[in-house]
């Protein structure tokens, strides 16, 4: 019964007329950038963190954002499908059998697969996140300074292990992004740290100014030096229903995909990218034809579509119950909650229902949004797959600038997007994903403070990080985790896999 009432709140919050549009906009723009390559839902949800400050209402704000985060799954499958070029990461195994559906005149059929189960999967997610998200928000209550600290060390630990490339550098990547988040001036002496006598950042460093540079413009730049090579279709896409036969096997493989996307989703690390892929590998593996795959095979398309579905929504619960992000988007999501003084972690339950169960029951709206327009409007995203990314791009830049302009309306935050887009586009050169420094900026300056509230509360005893037992073994994972990574084996195997792929 109270499960009724509190999604009636959110339907309350998410179907007035304001939410409505804004769900809407977020889930075209979502879809919009999945389409067109290059951009990718992280840089897109940066650039728009400015503009969101302007919404005023929280609520809208993060509907929106989540929005475009879901709604990028849909866009990405269908450049995936028609081009053989992903416009999202997720979508890289989609490409894998639905381009050669796509060639076999089945584009349609493809397409349709992956709009309907990424539909089925997004209901069960939300579904899941509503069913399990006060539980863990009542256990996130029996959490003090102490285990919040541990929780969030296990957190950069495990987004650092599931990045590709090599071990050190991830690792190094977040030991800078929480020295990043240390400038600007003590909350608790008041002195300055790391501002080298600038006055501009004696409040910090802007996470949107952060990402936007370190996202948006480095994306910019190192799409300017790709070559464009689109192999667009020319037959016009038709054949949308799925036969018996086609059924009996995409059916299964939605199934199975959206129960590992929703599991895989909460752990850190994990969200779309990481459930696509293991999913394409289970229905490879369990195929009574696995010479199918690779060459049009339904199970292809259904299960990671499901999967990356069920996994991008499903990570919306830790960060929504515990405050603590599982993928980079879901540090940006953190961050917009902070620039709209919304305080992440169990209390958003208790003290902002509405937005708590608004933003749930917006993503249920939002994916039905998806699925009886993504259909009907393939001929435009077609149309716009034409338009080559020189076009696009100072139109982006325009926008990009307007909105770091719009935070405090001061030229400085526009000049601080240049040396972390250089940055951005250096890390990317040099095989350093930015996104564990993104997550490690984000969550420093909320570890440093669990980390003193810890320490005054034991009278600076180090030792209640182990001895208090939750803690203790939250660290004891993160500890196995980082000896795991540094056997020579492992490190080997997972270089020389992550050389494979950028060849």
């Amino acid at each position: 019964m109270e499960l009724l009432n509190n999604l009636m709140i959110g339907v309350e919050t998410a179907f007035t007329l304001q939410n409505l549009f804004w769900c809407l906009v977020g889930v075209l723009l979502g879809t919009l950038i999945g389409v067109l390559p290059g951009i990718g839902p992280l840089a897109t949800i940066a650039i728009l963190l400015p503009v969101t400050y302007k919404l005023g209402d929280s609520s809208s704000a993060l509907i929106m954002l989540a929005g475009i985060y879901y709604g990028s799954q849909y866009g990405g499958s269908t450049t995936a499908i028609l081009v053989n070029l992903p416009g999202e990461s997720a979508s890289v195994v989609t490409a894998l059998d639905g381009y050669q559906m796509a060639r076999k005149g089945k584009a349609g059929l493809a397409l349709a697969v992956a709009a309907l189960g990424s539909f089925f999967a997004g209901t069960v997610a939300t579904f899941l996140i509503a069913g399990f998200a006060p539980p863990l928000a009542e256990l996130a209550f029996q959490f003090g300074a102490a285990e919040y600290f541990s929780l969030m060390v296990l957190g950069l630990i495990a987004a650092v292990v599931l990045a590709s490339g090599s071990f050190i550098k991830a690792l190094a990547m977040v030991v800078l992004g929480l020295l990043v988040g240390l400038v600007g001036t003590d909350v608790n002496s008041g002195q300055a740290r790391f501002t080298m006598g600038v006055p501009e950042l004696l409040d910090g460093l802007p996470f949107a100014v952060v990402a936007m540079g370190l996202f948006g413009f480095s994306e910019i730049i190192h799409n300017l030096k790709a070559t464009e090579t689109r192999d667009l279709l020319k037959e016009k896409v038709t054949g949308f229903m799925p036969n018996k036969k086609e059924f009996r096997l995409a059916a299964p493989a939605v199934l199975r995909g959206t129960a590992l996307g929703s599991v895989l989703g909460v752990l850190p690390g994990g969200g779309g990218i990481l459930s696509s892929f293991v999913s394409y590998a289970i229905e490879k593996k369990i195929s009574r034809n696995p010479k199918e795959f690779g060459h049009g095979a339904i199970q292809g398309v259904a299960g990671p579509e499901a999967a990356n579905n069920a996994g991008a929504q499903t990570s919306f619960i830790p960060m929504l119950t515990l405050g603590i992000p599982t993928t980079p988007v879901m540090a940006l999501m953190v961050a917009a909650m902070l620039i709209h003084d919304v305080t992440p972690g169990p209390q958003v339950m208790t003290s902002n229902p509405a937005l708590f169960w608004g933003l749930i029951v917006s993503m249920w709206v939002g994916n039905f949004f998806l699925v009886i327009l993504n259909l009907p409007l393939i001929g435009l995203w077609i149309r716009l797959l034409r338009v080559p990314y020189r076009l696009l791009y100072p139109a982006i830049l325009v926008f990009c600038c307007l909105g770091a302009y719009s935070l405090n309306n001061n030229v400085w935050d526009v000049l601080l997007i240049v040396p972390f887009a250089i940055l951005g586009y250096y890390f990317k050169k040099w095989k350093c994903e930015p996104a564990p420094l993104l997550m490690g900026f984000i969550l420093g300056s909320l570890m440093e403070e669990y980390l003193r509230r810890a320490l005054v509360l034991s009278r600076g005893d180090w030792m209640t990080f182990v001895e208090r037992p939750l803690s203790g073994t939250l660290i004891g994972i993160a500890a196995v985790l980082v000896l795991l990574m540094l056997m020579p084996a492992i490190r080997k195997r997972r270089e020389e896999a992550f050389q494979g792929d950028g060849d």
